[in-house]
């Protein structure tokens, strides 16, 4: 089996894969990294000029207060969530492709993202403004962190149902295709209750499946934040365990790893992951399958090691200039981000399939 590695095979974990010449290639994504988080908080519907906006994120103020308010409570906290959230698919996404070694694998594949739009679904369609005023006036929250909540809770439950799963099925392949199976009932359920609604309801819940990143503000930012970063710190915890994974699972367990505590951790951190990023800015597809495999064309190598920030970068990159798109600088109009990611990341994908013409060289 041909699986590349940088700088040392992943059972041994003497040398790191930084240390490698590839760094330098982590360097430039840095760099193309901040140049698109400060490009996107530039550009906008209304004109603010660079050293007006280097000098409100310097503390200096502006000239005028209107685009200080614009700067810190609008755009820097869209863009803060654009890099955020293009990370967590971007990471969970590279582990589903690498556990299920299924290069067509994303975020959504075990039915999380289905799992928190049956909860939005719940909140939107069964109950509508009734569940938003009560959310008001007994726990003394509504809105948009009554959409956060439901979309968590639905992101759990089916979370708890493909764990109990897992436990008693260790075929990774069966669990792929009951994850599936899962997300398409919770997709029928959401059909049924769209059915028999009404069309403002309707128009709600579509409005908030195509997706927006400008409504994380504050507490939820940090929250998001938070719980983002507890899903990296597993995932880059077992990146030396999904090289293993590479080569098969019996030579795994040969070593002495349990594939099982693997795969729970791996599910376990994409539902962080992808349950976050769904509950606070909707479902956003096709980040967490183009960029793993962006990833890997660009650097030549399967190392999770390097792969892990690597995809971090690249999916706030992507997800900072699908968000540039997306708000057509110059004008009034914003796209659904939802549109955007799909118009950029399809391409990517099939640029990829062409170059690599067998995607499946990748875990072999």
């Amino acid at each position: 089996m041909a699986v590349r590695i940088s700088g040392a095979q992943a059972s041994d974990g003497h040398a790191w894969p930084l240390l490698s010449p590839k760094a330098g290639m982590l360097f430039v994504l840095l760099l193309a990294l901040l140049l698109l988080f400060l490009l996107d908080i530039v550009l906008g519907s209304v004109p603010i000029p660079l050293e007006s906006v280097i000098g409100i994120l310097l503390g200096r103020g502006a000239e005028h207060p209107a685009w200080e308010k614009i700067i810190t409570a609008i755009r820097l906290p869209k863009a803060a969530t654009a890099v955020i959230a293009g990370a967590a698919l971007s990471v969970s996404g590279l582990q589903m492709q690498t556990l299920f070694r299924n290069p067509l694998a994303g975020p959504s594949v075990l039915g999380i993202s289905a799992g928190a739009s049956l909860g939005v679904a719940v909140v939107m369609l069964a109950s509508g403004g009734a569940a938003n005023a009560f959310a008001i006036r007994q726990l003394g929250f509504g809105g948009s962190w009554l959409i956060v909540i439901a979309a968590t809770l639905g992101a759990m439950a089916v979370l708890l149902i493909v764990l109990g799963i897992a436990v008693r099925i260790r075929d990774n392949v069966v669990l792929l295709i009951v994850g599936i199976m899962v997300g398409n009932i919770t997709i029928s359920l959401i059909s049924i209750w769209q059915y028999f609604s009404e069309p403002e309801q309707i128009q709600d819940y579509l409005i908030w499946t195509f997706g927006s990143l400008g409504g994380v503000l504050g507490p939820q930012l940090a929250v998001l934040g938070a719980v983002v970063a507890l899903g990296l710190l597993v995932s880059f915890s077992a990146s030396k365990s999904l090289n293993v994974l590479l080569l098969g699972e019996n030579y795994a367990r040969s070593l002495g790893m349990s594939t099982f505590f693997v795969r729970v951790s791996v599910i376990a951190a994409t539902s962080l992951l992808a349950g976050s990023v769904t509950g606070f800015c909707g479902p956003i597809g096709f980040i967490g399958i183009a960029v793993p495999h962006l990833t890997r064309s660009m650097l030549d190598t399967s190392d999770h090691r390097f792969l892990m920030p690597s995809c971090c970068l690249v999916g706030g990159i992507l997800m900072l200039a699908c968000d540039i798109v997306a708000q057509m600088p110059g004008t009034r109009t914003t796209l659904p981000i939802n549109a955007v990611t799909a118009l950029i990341g399809s391409p990517v994908v099939i640029w990829v399939i062409m170059k690599q013409r067998n995607l499946k060289s990748s875990f072999s």
